[in-house]
């Protein structure tokens, strides 16, 4: 017994049968070749002459998504992890609101703190390694003094507000000294939602003395009620997730079934995804479950600090052409 023994003399190939290369469909022509670049052009005409294949195709669907929705004044979120912030972009993220190109932001609970740090000091990310085993790490009393002020207000007023908004009103209330770079005061100052999610244990002001869970929990829970009525709206509009590769697509699966049991349409929405890798939550939660009843998902993978500029530019390019 044994495996069977073959001869090891090279095959006859000829009686291999061929085709023709030019009747044969093929995946790549010239016709999608990308064009080389001539200085002094628009950005437009930059993304015009990427080749039409793989990401650079995902990336004008995307622009075009976003673009077709600002004009039709359709429903644009933002759903983001804390990374974005540390990377220097909330100055785009706040001319992207004052541009009318994003209806509401949802943000995972270390937004807030590296939002507050911002406009309270102009900096923000500690060094984890150094202060970790001095039992140091995420001690900043300010920034936790802060946000559990603005939490205990809300909770005793009056009137239900969430967690985004009471930062933010606080942020402007204080006028911090850098409150022109932080995106809740921006979308307190606009009108904008600005919801915050948060997990309890994760974030480092859940370590200090003021925490107060139950009221937390209660202003978060009422952001995420807010986050299901603009999800409602996104028939035919856009979500896109930022760097956030658990929390925001965790809940916004839940939002989107919210919306879903209460019979909303979701039909003709695009949800995209942008972050250094694909990675499972994001590619199931924001691209594929979302979208199976019609909808579009785009994978967008690239470092943030480049290809989020870069779609919010080809946006604004693509709009200021299509202006009469």
């Amino acid at each position: 017994m044994g495996a069977r023994r073959i001869e090891a003399a090279p095959i006859d190939l000829s009686g291999v049968r061929t085709t023709s290369l030019y009747g044969r469909k093929s995946k790549v022509g010239v016709d999608g070749f990308a064009k080389p670049w001539r200085p002094g052009g628009r950005l437009s005409q930059f993304m015009d002459r990427l080749p039409s294949v793989l990401a650079a195709a995902d990336l004008r669907r995307a622009v075009s998504a976003i673009a077709e929705a600002v004009r039709g004044e359709r429903t644009v979120l933002l759903g983001m992890g804390a990374h974005p912030i540390k990377l220097g972009l909330n100055p785009i993220l706040i001319d992207a609101m004052e541009r009318g190109l994003l209806s509401g932001l949802a943000l995972n609970g270390a937004c807030i703190i590296h939002d507050v740090e911002i406009a309270l000091a102009g900096k923000t990310s500690e060094d984890v390694a150094a202060h970790l085993g001095r039992g140091e790490f995420g001690m900043a009393r300010e920034t936790a003094e802060f946000i559990h002020g603005a939490v205990s207000a809300a909770a005793a007023g009056t009137a239900p507000i969430g967690l985004g908004r009471a930062v933010g009103e606080a942020i402007l209330a204080k006028a911090a000294p850098r409150s022109d770079c932080s995106i809740l005061a921006a979308a307190a100052r606009l009108g904008i939602p600005a919801t915050v999610h948060v997990a309890i244990g994760t974030d480092i002001i859940h370590m200090h003395p003021a925490m107060d869970g139950a009221a937390t929990g209660a202003l978060s829970h009422h952001d995420f009620r807010v986050l299901c009525s603009a999800v409602s709206t996104l028939q035919r509009g856009v979500f896109l997730n930022l760097g956030s590769a658990v929390i925001i697509p965790e809940v916004f699966l839940k939002a989107v079934s919210v919306v879903n049991n209460l019979g909303f349409s979701l039909d003709g929405l695009t949800a995209v995804n942008m972050d250094f890798q694909r990675q499972y939550r994001p590619q199931v939660n924001v691209v594929t479950r979302p979208t199976l009843g019609g909808g579009t998902g785009i994978n967008l993978v690239g470092h943030h600090e480049i290809m989020f500029p870069l779609l919010v530019a080809a946006v604004l390019d693509r709009l200021d052409e299509e202006t009469p």
